[in-house]
């Protein structure tokens, strides 16, 4: 065993502190073996003498340092590279000197090195993303390395990228053509299996984040609400994700508070703490990484600021109080530090700010008497001075007041305050919607929200805004992190269409996703998933979608007859029809009826293609030519039955459904159709690794 090797086991077996003055070897020894050591199981002890030696500024010792980043990069046990960067980062000295090094090590044929080794190529990405965000090096070799990491790597690998993402956007949100990049990747990873809830949960803090950081209070309410969908979703997909739940719960009490909902507030409030509990046992005694602890400690962060704006909340309802210094104080500490905490990295109060402020501005102006008491409290600053009543703001309080009086009537929420026109302070129409309605401005889009907004008080847009909510929350709870993603980018698409509006796109949006639901479970291969499971004894249904096995062959009525009955097993099983006759000359498979509203279901097979291109060019006129009657949108289902032998495997659903448009020739309006592909002639997955 070499001379170092041997003295590193002697000293962690003793626990002596392992430094180099007690290694007892000449610095020409140690830089001899210290690369191979790197290598090797020894590596965390030898970078506790190394962080040791920079800390001493000890210069003899850091030259013989110099050569451990080089072994660190033959390291070959995921365990001894992580613990060894514990210790080198530990000392922010060692990490700034030997940082070049290290993440030239830890970069360089990483690429390579990620289908060969996925959890030391993680551990690897890991080290250099965290010298790069404790600013040991330049982030730049980091970022050209996320520009081009692979999203289809190994699961291994890609279960530890969404956080590693969420850490750069932490850091460097600010950064445009990085941060977007950032979150292109997690957008992406949001479609594959092993990593969409954790891509989704680091999509909704930056979200989050960006909502804090803005200047808008559009932008506020859009991206709270849009991170609010990201985390719920989260939490439902997988059973322990309290920390989704708690974030999810942030959202609701930042976007209540704006709107004076004490009620939402409260529940909210309460389900932080149960949340944050059930993280706590679920976390004692269990490691966890320094550097991610910081999450945690926002948890608790935004726990203390929510406790905070539910006894302000409480405080503003109330008509009488029974220490009006005691909810002065309160309400003051709310409003102060909705613009000085900032329970996540890389953002600033600023955005919280713009929610809460106008909603105690408004309670003082809807509470004459305790406006009175604030002005009284501010004004007579030596009667109170033992309190430690925050004077300075007060009188910034009672300035913002003093403004919001001088408007022709204030943006507050109360009952008789009929507030609908486009004089509504704050911002006219558009700025009482984002305030009050976050989520239905969010479902509808504005135009739509505006028009429904200007017929309703704020009372009665409250008690929309609690449906939409409701409804969406149900949504999510109803489908998945595979599903919601994908159904969230086809309303999207769709909604570019100028008659995706009203009860059309109320009822299409239903449709499609049935559909879409169809197309995940069909893309299971298991038996007990078509046509419901069978009675003992019979014979197994005709499964059309694995390679024929006799003379039987699978034909597009077979997929006709198992999205029919999917169908009519389903929510929409009251509405649906089969084969019309007589449809634009041609015959539709499958119609769904929603009153007069029609919609068609084209249903086809092929064997040749499935590309994209080649579908639509051959099936896409015929499909979109059954909504020229009603309206102008449909769907087409495809058998695909190429052959599977050579494929490698299925693609996801996510991956075979798209939006696309067809314009007939003459025509002004272009027919929306939702297609989806249904994967035929299909092996059991274990077929593919004999190969």
């Amino acid at each position: 065993m070499p001379q170092l090797a041997d003295r590193l086991t002697e000293l962690a077996a003793d626990g002596q502190p392992i430094t180099f003055p007690a290694i007892g070897l000449t610095p020409e020894t140690v830089a001899n073996e210290a690369s191979d050591v790197a290598a090797g199981p020894f590596a965390p002890y030898l970078a506790e003498a190394v962080a040791d030696a920079y800390n001493r500024s000890d210069a003899q010792w850091q030259l013989a340092a110099v050569t451990f980043p080089k072994g660190l990069a033959a390291q070959r046990s995921v365990l001894h590279l992580t613990a060894s960067m514990d210790a080198l980062l530990h000392s922010p000295t060692a990490a700034k000197a030997l940082g070049k090094l290290l993440t030239t090590a830890l970069l360089d044929g990483l690429t390579d090195r990620i289908q060969a080794a996925p959890l030391l190529a993680a551990a690897s990405l890991e080290g250099a993303v965290r010298l790069a965000v404790a600013e040991a090096v330049t982030p730049f070799k980091v970022w050209q390395f996320l520009e081009d990491v692979p999203v289809d790597g190994p699961e291994d690998f890609l279960e530890r990228l969404p956080r590693l993402l969420g850490l750069t956007l932490d850091r460097w949100a600010d950064e445009g053509p990085v941060a977007e990049t950032v979150r292109a990747l997690l957008q992406q990873l949001t479609h594959d299996e092993a990593t969409d809830v954790d891509a989704m949960f680091e999509l909704g803090c930056d979200l989050l984040r960006r909502a804090l950081s803005s200047t808008d209070i559009g932008a506020v309410t859009t991206h709270i609400a849009q991170a609010r969908k990201q985390f719920e979703t989260a939490a439902q997909a997988e059973e322990a994700r309290h920390d989704a739940r708690t974030y999810a719960a942030v959202c609701d009490a930042i976007l209540a508070f704006g709107r004076a909902d004490a009620v939402t507030i409260t529940r909210a409030a309460d389900q932080i703490a149960s949340a944050l509990d059930q993280h706590g046992a679920w976390l004692h005694r269990a490691h966890q990484s320094a550097w991610l602890q910081p999450r945690r400690s926002a948890e608790i962060a935004w726990h203390r600021l929510i406790l905070q704006l539910r006894a302000a909340a409480a405080a503003l309802q109330d008509d009488a109080w029974m220490d009006a210094w005691q909810a002065l104080d309160t309400v003051l500490s709310a409003y102060s530090a909705a613009r000085t905490v900032c329970p996540l990295a890389g953002s600033t109060g600023q955005g919280l700010a713009l929610l809460v402020e106008p909603a105690i501005e408004d309670g003082f102006l809807r509470q004459q008497a305790f406006l009175t008491q604030l002005r009284r409290a501010a004004q007579e600053t030596d009667q109170h001075t033992a309190r430690g009543f925050d004077a300075e703001t007060a009188r910034a309080l009672l300035n913002a007041i003093a403004t919001a009086s001088q408007r022709e009537a204030p943006s507050g929420l109360s009952a008789s305050d009929d507030d609908t026109s486009d004089d509504d302070p704050g911002g006219a129409p558009a700025a009482r919607l984002q305030r009050l309605a976050p989520t239905l401005l969010l479902l509808l889009g504005e135009q739509q929200a505006l028009s429904i907004a200007g017929a309703l008080d704020n009372q009665q847009l409250l008690a929309v805004e609690g449906l939409a909510y409701d409804g969406d929350i149900a949504r999510l709870k109803a489908t998945d992190p595979l599903i919601v993603p994908k159904l969230d980018q086809l309303m999207t698409e769709l909604s570019a269409h100028p008659s995706f509006t009203g009860e059309v796109r109320r009822t299409f949006s239903a449709l499609v996703e049935q559909s879409l639901l169809f197309l995940k479970s069909r893309s299971d291969i298991t038996r007990t998933n078509l046509f419901g499971s069978t009675k003992k004894g019979d014979p197994p249904p005709f499964d059309y979608r694995r390679k024929p096995e006799g003379k039987r062959k699978p034909v597009e009525a077979d997929l006709q007859r198992d999205f029919h009955q999917w169908l009519q097993g389903g929510p929409l099983h009251n509405v649906v029809l089969v084969e019309p006759v007589d449809m634009g000359m041609g015959r539709a498979d499958v119609m769904a009826h929603f009153g007069a509203l029609r919609y068609l279901t084209e249903i086809k097979q092929d064997a040749t293609d499935n590309d994209r291109e080649y579908l639509e060019r051959r099936y896409l006129t015929q499909a979109a030519e059954y909504s020229n009657t009603n309206a102008p949108f449909g769907q087409l289902l495809i058998l695909d039955l190429t052959p599977k032998d050579k494929a490698g495997g299925n693609l996801r659903v996510d991956e075979v459904v798209w939006t696309t448009v067809h314009r007939p020739l003459g025509a002004t309006t272009d027919r929306a159709v939702v297609a989806g592909i249904v994967a035929g002639n299909r092996t059991t997955p274990s077929a593919y690794s004999r190969k």
